[in-house]
């Protein structure tokens, strides 16, 4: 099973550098990908949600939720699975970007953008189609700069989102319902 999945993966990935590869999106792709480092652009949209009090509660939800995804993907997930990523198999493939040091299952760049995306489509419908376009995009530069398997950004997808999806009515019914904290 896990090969038949590993031949897929591998199969997409020699499409995605065979279709998409130009020297354009070789200066796009590192750029964007560098968004989604550490979660950087989903924490910082967190803090100035937090600084507007018509916001302050979706800064709240996206900071936890993404708290609890760095903790999965990243603390939990990567280190037990220990999925190496497709740069430190095929070495031939020159990198866009420094190499990563960590393992590739599931994709933490996916799965913050997800999460921050999907809170923000929950709980603001016009910010969140923007930022699922933005996820989308983050997530396609892991492909395309050959260091996450596409199973490992459908992972951290589907993670983050039901990570959002938990956080946000997490917070609405134990918090919001019971009246435990006013926002």
């Amino acid at each position: 099973m896990f090969s038949f999945i590993q031949n897929i993966d591998n199969l997409i990935l020699d499409r995605i550098n065979t279709i998409f590869h130009s020297s354009f999106l070789d200066e796009i792709m590192p750029v964007i990908t560098r968004l989604g480092n550490n979660g950087f652009i989903w924490i910082a949209i967190a803090v100035i949600f937090i600084l507007t009090k018509k916001y302050r509660t979706t800064g709240i939800i996206m900071l936890c939720a993404l708290g609890v995804s760095a903790l999965i993907g990243n603390l939990i997930l990567k280190p037990l699975i220990a999925r190496e990523r497709p740069c430190f198999l095929n070495t031939d493939y020159k990198l866009l970007i420094p190499r990563p040091q960590d393992f590739s299952f599931p994709s933490g760049h996916t799965m913050s953008s997800f999460t921050a995306s999907t809170v923000l489509f929950i709980r603001h419908r016009k910010f969140g189609i923007a930022a699922l376009v933005l996820a989308a995009t983050i997530a396609f530069s892991r492909l395309y700069l050959y260091v996450h398997y596409p199973s490992d950004i459908l992972a951290g997808l589907l993670m983050g989102a039901a990570i959002a999806i938990l956080c946000s009515y997490g917070y609405q019914y134990k918090i919001e319902d019971k009246k435990i904290i006013k926002s």
